[in-house]
């Protein structure tokens, strides 16, 4: 993890002077503002990465001498059955809908985000999944 936190700093730092050079050079706005928010996210994502690499085990992504059956086992907990994520992303996709054909969508688009998210946060509150 620490291996992609240096690899996301380094490109933030290219980034960052690729936005300058192309500024300067140019004087186009558009392009410019979108080289540094590259910039922002890749350094948001390094720091993240370097961040937590300090805080958890090293991995065996950051031994040079692992195999690949170093970094078997269990990856984490994931929810077999959840219906919120696509409540979600089905709202989402109607709400980018919404500069298309008019920002009335978005009236029709938040109540569905909303059930999405409340199912989402407390999926693991109610029902037969309550006790996990």
């Amino acid at each position: 993890m620490k291996f992609q936190g240096y690899m996301f700093a380094w490109l933030s730092a290219f980034l960052l002077a690729v936005a300058v050079v192309y500024g300067l050079w140019s004087r186009e706005p558009v392009g410019t503002t979108a080289l540094f928010l590259s910039f922002a996210l890749a350094l948001m994502i390094g720091f993240y990465l370097i961040f937590t690499a300090r805080r958890v085990d090293t991995g065996a992504q950051d031994n040079k001498d692992a195999d690949v059956a170093d970094d078997a086992g269990e990856l984490g907990f994931f929810s077999p059955h959840s219906w919120a994520p696509l409540a979600l992303g089905a709202g989402a996709a109607f709400a980018f809908l919404g500069p298309v054909f008019g920002w009335w969508v978005a009236y029709f688009t938040a109540p569905l985000l909303l059930i999405g998210l409340w199912l989402w946060v407390f999926e693991y509150y109610r029902g037969e999944n309550r006790t996990q």
